[in-house]
């Protein structure tokens, strides 16, 4: 997800003249705000981004932590041409939906949404789907929990049937859900001593805590441990700017089924001062630990895991389960982060492909086979594809260790792997697509209509770019029956989409 530019800007002066200055005051000037006055502000909407959205004179304002329905006192942080941003200095008026908070990552951005009740977050996140459908997608907006149908928007395709948003699906406990944290390390700005946590919101500024109430239990106590020894043993934190020391971040992984837990170490370098005596001192305080890894990672850049990864103790795998199958997860492979409801999504595109035990599946984005394996159960054959080579290894390994024979996988972009299959006259009953936030690649989607298969499953993590594919994929000769949001991430502003297509031929 696109953050917005949350830096903030020094006072720009008002007085004199100067060359260069002229048009970025005249900018600023026609603006009803300027930065650091302070506003009274009517709270109307909620941002993708779970900001509060609020007017002065038809001037946009997004506000942090600021819900629909209240009345803020607010300071405007930031001006640009259209919109600014401003933090609420006090609630006039509370929302009858807000709760209080209970964890640290709130304040510094890891949990947008958690001053929001549960249920109005579920309701939010269906709303945000059907938005983008009718805005980016042009379709008519069926919801389907209080039998209530909108009409189709003006600019929906005339005659289209309307796609069905069914309700959120949640969590019965919507807390200590994600079995993997990524927590950077960085120096005290004081005393240059070790510390680790989360970033404050729209920046690198290090937040020193162990604590999340959406990461499992074990990762606080495993986080602690590592901090602690690490200032133990000597191990120097990773200095950003002066691209000096050696701890960057500390990965873990827990396995919900099974509480194997596998720590990765980031590391500025290869060498870990006392590293012996050190992993020997994580060993025996984290009963739990299987695994314990080295990534080398000594590049300037954001990217949290280098090329390299090499084991220091233990097993190179951690093992867990979704539904019955289980799955080997390596440092570096990708596995849902919400086990409980990657299991609900998973069987809901399951249920979309409509399997009966004849069908050939192709799933596009297949990575380490979570998906296959499931639709392997109930199909007749399933090609999985994959462009990161680590991924279709495990998945291959995973598919062995469940004795599942009827899955194959490939190396490759979908959009290549895909027309060569078809050209050996491979043929698709049902595509099943997950991609990156990004959405699909043009190319895929071309394929996809070109190989027409019956039912085309869409798993999206990121609405907008769904709605710009259905688009497509609809204009294509498929009906977009019916999406399913699935709260994979409480308490944040991310939601999951399942989606059902078939092909219904309007376009010939």
């Amino acid at each position: 997800m696109n953050k917005q530019d949350n830096k903030r800007s020094k006072n720009s002066k008002r007085r004199g003249s100067g060359k260069g200055r002229t048009n970025a005051v005249a900018a600023v000037s026609t603006a009803p705000v300027q930065k650091n006055d302070e506003v009274v502000l009517d709270i109307i909407g909620l941002t993708h981004e779970a900001e509060g959205v609020g007017r002065v004179e038809g001037f946009t304002l997004f506000v942090q932590n600021a819900l629909p329905g209240e009345k803020v006192r607010a300071l405007v942080l930031k001006v640009k041409k259209q919109y600014g941003f401003a933090k609420v200095l006090e609630r006039v008026v509370d929302s009858p939906y807000r709760v209080e908070t209970e964890h640290p990552a709130h304040y510094y951005g890891g949990c947008q949404l958690q001053h929001l009740a549960y249920d109005e977050q579920l309701r939010w996140k269906r709303q945000h789907v059907v938005d983008v459908l009718e805005r980016i997608g042009k379709f008519g907006v069926e919801q389907a929990d209080d039998g209530a149908t909108r009409a189709a928007n003006a600019g929906s395709a005339i005659g289209e049937t309307q796609v069905k948003v069914l309700p959120t699906i949640g969590m019965d406990n919507p807390w200590r859900y994600r079995n993997k944290s990524q927590m950077p390390i960085g120096q005290n700005e004081r005393t240059g001593g070790l510390i680790g946590g989360y970033y404050a919101k729209a920046s690198h500024r290090i937040m020193d805590t162990d604590v999340s109430l959406i990461q499992h239990e074990v990762h606080d106590e495993a986080m602690r441990v590592v901090k602690e020894l690490a200032r133990k043993h000597g191990i120097q934190p990773y200095n950003e700017e002066s691209h000096t020391g050696l701890l960057r971040h500390v990965v873990m992984r827990i396995g919900f089924r099974t509480n194997e837990l596998m720590i990765t170490l980031v590391t500025n370098g290869k060498r870990i001062p006392q590293q012996e005596e050190f992993v020997e001192d994580l060993v025996k305080a984290l009963p739990q630990l299987k695994s314990v890894c080295q990534n080398i990672n000594n590049k300037q850049t954001n990217v949290i895991l280098g090329d390299k990864t090499r084991l220091l103790w233990g097993s190179e795998y951690i093992t867990d389960y979704i539904g019955d199958i289980k799955f080997e997860i390596s440092a570096r492979s990708f596995y849902q982060v919400n086990p409980v409801q990657t299991e609900v999504l998973y069987e809901k595109a399951v249920e979309y492909a409509g399997l009966t035990g004849k069908e050939t599946v192709i799933d596009a984005y297949c990575g380490i086979g979570t998906i296959s394996l499931f639709l392997a159960q109930r199909a007749k054959r399933v090609l999985g594809v994959e462009i990161v080579e680590e991924a279709i290894d495990d998945a291959r390994r995973n598919a062995e260790i469940n004795g599942i024979q009827n899955a194959e996988f490939a190396v490759g972009a979908a959009e290549e792997v895909m027309p060569r299959w078809q050209e050996q006259g491979e043929t698709a009953d049902v595509i099943v697509v997950d991609p990156p936030r990004k959405g699909c690649d043009q190319a895929l989607l071309d394929t996809m209509l070109e190989m027409r298969p019956e039912r085309i499953v869409y798993v999206s993590c990121n609405p907008s770019t769904l709605a710009r594919d259905l688009r497509i994929l609809a204009d294509g000769g498929y009906q977009v029956v019916e999406v399913q949001p699935v709260d994979m991430f409480p308490h944040t502003a991310h939601v999951e989409c399942c989606s059902l297509l078939v092909w219904n031929g309007n376009n010939e």
